[in-house]
């Protein structure tokens, strides 16, 4: 028995496969011998992409820190600018998240896969959108855009996935590179991201670089501060009542929504921290907000 047959026929049911074999795609896959290279390598194949496939077999011996940032992928955007290849395509160890480095070695990143993602699907079937509470404003721009509605969740992905269930969503994710398509499985998949970026590539006839641009511009700034847990509901009650201009959110820790910018303060699950998101039009504003909020629970 093929323990990837149905995955992969069930991606490959969600694009057009005709149109993708036609542009012979060159990519490079980093798998970082983690799950993903099997089935990756086999699907892009089946795609009639020329494949450059880096850490295919899963040894779990990674060849760089697995966290598929661009500080990690350094080498990796060298390898794809210098392979002139279309596309590169990194995933983490359980294959579930996806990164994206651009035809110019530029790395585009991880929240810019579920908003190309996302983009794609409402050109071809506009319907209700869902991301977590922490994902790039991207997502409710493109939502406004294509005039559909949108849901956030709280952070997690099963989260997203019920709401996507409760809502009849067409298409939903997180910012950490999780695209979720319900025709294929309410879980994060880097494959379904695969095929649908290369569909676009196919359908637009456009660089991945002119497709990231198209985009609306953010910049998320994060950092954590220590806080014991019986002081996380006096603390966000203060910064609720200091920020009293922005549109306040508790349905995941405190999201404060000002326009053109947003904060996220919520604590760990699992250590006596709070943690702060900001997403501005520029890293500097983003930065300013989170040190605005640390600064008043110092």
């Amino acid at each position: 028995q093929d323990p990837h047959a149905a995955h992969l026929e069930k991606v490959l049911s969600i694009v057009d496969v005709g149109e993708i074999r036609a542009q012979q795609f060159r990519v490079l896959l980093d798998s970082n011998h983690g799950a993903g290279g099997l089935l990756g390598v086999r699907m892009l194949e089946a795609l009639r992409c020329d494949v450059t496939a880096c850490g295919a077999e899963p040894t779990g011996r990674f060849a760089h820190t697995p966290e598929p940032t661009a500080a990690n992928l350094v080498d990796v955007a060298a390898e794809v600018q210098n392979g002139k290849v279309a596309v590169g395509f990194c995933q983490d160890p359980d294959a579930d998240r996806l990164a994206l480095i651009d035809e110019t070695g530029h790395y585009v990143g991880e929240e810019y896969t579920v908003a190309l993602c996302m983009d794609h699907v409402l050109r071809k079937t506009p319907g209700p959108v869902v991301t977590n509470c922490s994902t790039s404003r991207m997502s409710e721009d493109l939502a406004q855009r294509y005039n559909v509605p949108f849901f956030r969740s709280k952070v997690g992905e099963a989260n997203v996935a019920d709401v996507m269930i409760a809502q009849h969503a067409v298409f939903g994710g997180e910012g950490n590179g999780g695209p979720i398509e319900p025709r294929v499985g309410y879980v994060r998949d880097s494959f379904v991201g695969m095929a649908m970026i290369l569909e676009a590539l196919a359908t637009r006839q456009l660089p991945l670089s002119k497709l990231a641009e198209e985009l609306p511009r953010y910049e998320i700034y994060k950092t954590k501060a220590a806080l014991p847990g019986d002081q996380v509901a006096a603390a966000l009650d203060r910064l609720e009542a200091h920020f009293d201009t922005a549109e306040a959110s508790r349905l995941d820790g405190l999201r404060l929504d000002f326009p053109g910018k947003w904060l996220l303060v919520r604590s760990s699950n699992t250590e006596p921290i709070v943690r702060f998101i900001a997403e501005a039009e520029t890293a500097e504003d983003a930065r300013a907000l989170c040190e605005e909020a640390q600064s008043l629970l110092a």
